[in-house]
């Protein structure tokens, strides 16, 4: 596991993992422009199960996502990311795109506090993949990155999300009512929080410890 450092940025670059899952190793790495075939591939496949979840988005969702809509969104998250705001990674199996992990508003100062999401290919849901992404990401927050706390806000009945975050470590600390606007409406959302001092050791190491991922033999 690896990430790089610098004044403004710690921790971005970065390549993190693998994680042993169901489905296959599982690693992190930043947004490169030639993802724009597999993001835009996977993201039309997965509009019935994002689409629920995701904040409401100007136009058509095959427009937003089409193939040519990556250099301008490329360019912002790389731009957030040289700034110290945002990690922008992508979650690989094998090697292979499949899906997003973004830790977003990075806060420095007397906070150090930021947002965690992700999403997977619907076809590696239940395998552990966005288990092992997230602890991956939130190893790296609270190593090289350098915060205290993350967050992270889920529909009360987004079950598969809230079971991934309880798996991690995080922790349910309250209701956000009409919090935001979600597929064209104002859905409540579930604030779950998670600090450096309740991780043991690391959030990976804790997943494999209960059997829910491992290391490379």
């Amino acid at each position: 596991m690896t990430g790089g450092s610098g004044a403004s940025h710690p921790g971005w670059p970065a390549e993190l993992g693998p994680l042993i899952t169901r489905a296959g190793a599982v690693t992190l790495r930043g947004v490169r422009m030639r993802d724009a075939r597999p993001w835009s591939n996977l993201r039309i496949a997965n509009q019935n199960t994002l689409m629920p979840w995701e904040p409401t988005g100007q136009g058509d969702w095959a427009d937003r996502h089409h193939i040519t809509s990556w250099p301008a969104l490329h360019s912002v998250l790389r731009r957030e990311a040289k700034a110290g705001a945002m990690l922008p990674l992508v979650i690989e199996v094998d090697g292979q795109f499949a899906g997003q992990l973004t830790v977003g508003n990075i806060q420095r100062g007397a906070l150090r506090n930021a947002w965690i999401g992700y999403w997977i290919d619907n076809a590696l849901a239940n395998q552990g993949v966005a288990t092992a992404a997230v602890a991956l990401g939130v190893d790296h927050c609270f190593g090289a990155v350098g915060l205290h706390r993350l967050e992270a806000t889920v529909q009360p009945t987004n079950a598969a999300s809230r079971a991934v975050l309880t798996k991690v470590g995080f922790r349910t600390e309250g209701l956000l009512e009409r919090y935001m606007d979600v597929d064209r409406g104002w859905r409540d959302h579930l604030l779950f929080a998670l600090t450096v001092e309740e991780i043991s050791s690391s959030a990976a190491e804790a997943l494999v410890r209960s059997g829910r991922a491992a290391f490379p033999s």
